[in-house]
């Protein structure tokens, strides 16, 4: 049954799914920055220090290790990027399903409203047709 709120409550519905889509990329994010945190620490157990050598190597070494420190905080910082957009994404899809729920109530409300005066206009009519019957019968 078409009511005036049916098309708010469609309009909130596509709101709230693009909302739970937005959420799902978030987690999605969040998710690569932790892998690639992960990794970056892999990285940096898996470099080898010379003990020995030319001087070279051990500043090439040097600079991988602060390479990889330098990726390692990035990626930190990605991680909280990514968790701070989480909250807000969970945040925004929290209101817009809280719009489309009221949105939703009021329909309902006014559904029954409809149903309502149907249902009263129905006893009328059958009143109506029980008077006529009943004068029929009396005459």
């Amino acid at each position: 049954m078409k009511t005036r709120y049916t098309s708010l409550v469609d309009v909130k519905k596509s709101t709230m799914q693009k909302s739970e889509r937005l959420m799902q990329k978030a987690n999605a994010d969040l998710n690569s920055a932790t892998m690639a945190l992960e990794i970056s620490y892999n990285s940096l157990n898996d470099v080898e220090l010379p003990e020995n050598g030319k001087v070279s190597e051990l500043l090439a070494s040097r600079s991988l290790i602060q390479s990889v420190r330098n990726s390692i905080s990035h990626n930190k910082e990605w991680i909280k990027f990514a968790k701070r957009q989480v909250e807000l994404a969970k945040e925004q899809l929290k209101l817009d399903m809280i719009e489309h729920e009221k949105f939703k109530y009021l329909e309902l409300q006014e559904i029954k409203e409809i149903a309502k005066k149907i249902k009263a206009e129905e006893v009328k009519a059958l009143d109506e047709v029980a008077l006529m019957t009943f004068a029929r019968k009396s005459t």
